[in-house]
C-alpha cells in the first residue's frame, strides 16, 4: 500500500506547472478567437482607423492614386508623407506596359513626385520568375518594356523554338501572333502571361483577353504572374528586402490586390476610389483588414 500511494502522490510543483500550463492554453484560446472575430469585423471596424505596426507598403496605382491619369485628390499629401518619413514603399501594377521611368514620368505629371526605384511591373516580376527556371529562349507577344525586362534578364528574344511563349499587353496583337503562340505552346513551350486582367478602361483588352484565344486553341492555361498570384508579391518582397508580417497592401480591387495580399500573408487595405465598392465585400470569401474611402484617409502608418 505504501509503495501505491507513493506512485500516485504528485508532487506540488507539477501541480503548478499543470495550472500555469492550463492558463497560458486558455489565454491563447482566447486570442485567437479575438483575432477571428476582428477578421471577421474588419470591414467594419477599419473606418475606426487603428493604428498599425506595419513598416513597409506596397501599393497599387490605378483606382489607388491615380484615375486615368488624373491625381485621386489627396493621393500626393499621401505619397509623400510615406517618403518623407521613409517608410518603405513600392509601387506594383499589373500592367506590364511601362518601365518604372515611364511610371515614374506619370506620376511627375500628376504633381506626385517618387524615386525611379519606388515601381515595380508585372512585366519585372515575369523577368525575376523565369530567371527561376529552366530556358533561356522567349517568344513574346507584348511591348517593348516587357521585352526590355526579359532582355535586361539576359533572355534571348526569338520566334525559332522558344522555351517561353510570354504573353503581356499590346494593341498590336493580330493573327500571326495567336498562331505563332499557339503552335509554341501546343509544341512544349511554357505559357506565362504578366497578369490575368481581361480589359481596361474603356474596354481596352488587356492580358487576360490576349491569352484567352491561345487557351483555346492549346487547351493549356497560362501561369500569370501578375495579383492575385502571390508571386508578384512575393517577388516585390524581395525587392524590398521586407517581410510580409511587416508589410500591407493597400489597392482598391478585392479579386486583385486584395486578393493577393491575402495570400502572400500582408496586412491589406481596401480603398473604396477604383473599382471595389462595399456592396463588393459580401461577394466574396474573404475580408480585407482595414476600409478606407481613398488613400487620403488613411492614418495607419
Amino acid at each position: 500500500m505504501n509503495s501505491i500511494s507513493t506512485t500516485n502522490a504528485i508532487n506540488p510543483q507539477i501541480i503548478l506547472l499543470m495550472h500555469a500550463f492550463k492558463s497560458r492554453i486558455t489565454t491563447n484560446i482566447a486570442k485567437l478567437l479575438n483575432s477571428r472575430y476582428n477578421l471577421r469585423d474588419a470591414p467594419y471596424v477599419a473606418k475606426e482607423h487603428h493604428l498599425s505596426s506595419k513598416r513597409s507598403v506596397i501599393c497599387d496605382i490605378d483606382g489607388v492614386i491615380l484615375h486615368n491619369n488624373q491625381l485621386i485628390p489627396g493621393a500626393d499629401g499621401f505619397v509623400h508623407r510615406l517618403i518623407e518619413q521613409e517608410t518603405p514603399l513600392l509601387f506594383v501594377t499589373n500592367y506590364p506596359g511601362q518601365t518604372p521611368k515611364d511610371l515614374q514620368n506619370r506620376f511627375q505629371s500628376a504633381g506626385v513626385h517618387v524615386p525611379e526605384n519606388c515601381f515595380y511591373t508585372s512585366a519585372m516580376a515575369t523577368a525575376a520568375f523565369l530567371t527561376r527556371q529552366e530556358g533561356r529562349k522567349v517568344y513574346v507577344v507584348g511591348e517593348g518594356a516587357l521585352t526590355h525586362e526579359l532582355y535586361m534578364a539576359g533572355f534571348s528574344i526569338t520566334d525559332v523554338d522558344p522555351d517561353f511563349v510570354v504573353v503581356g499587353e499590346t494593341r498590336n496583337y493580330n493573327w500571326n501572333m495567336i498562331q505563332q503562340a499557339a503552335q509554341f505552346v501546343d509544341r512544349g513551350a511554357r505559357f506565362i502571361a504578366t497578369n490575368p486582367d481581361t480589359h481596361g478602361p474603356h474596354m481596352y483588352p488587356a492580358c487576360g483577353a490576349l491569352c484567352a484565344p491561345i487557351e483555346r486553341m492549346t487547351g493549356k492555361q497560362p501561369f500569370y504572374v501578375g495579383k492575385p498570384s502571390a508571386w508578384i508579391i512575393r517577388a516585390a518582397l524581395n525587392k524590398m528586402q521586407a517581410h510580409s508580417e511587416d508589410t500591407m497592401i493597400i489597392g482598391d480591387n478585392l479579386r486583385t490586390d486584395i486578393l493577393a495580399g491575402f495570400q502572400a500573408g500582408l496586412e491589406t487595405v481596401l480603398v473604396l476610389s477604383g473599382v471595389s465598392k462595399m456592396s463588393d465585400i459580401d461577394k466574396v470569401p474573404y475580408r480585407p483588414n482595414h476600409i478606407f474611402e481613398s488613400v487620403a484617409d488613411i492614418d495607419l502608418i
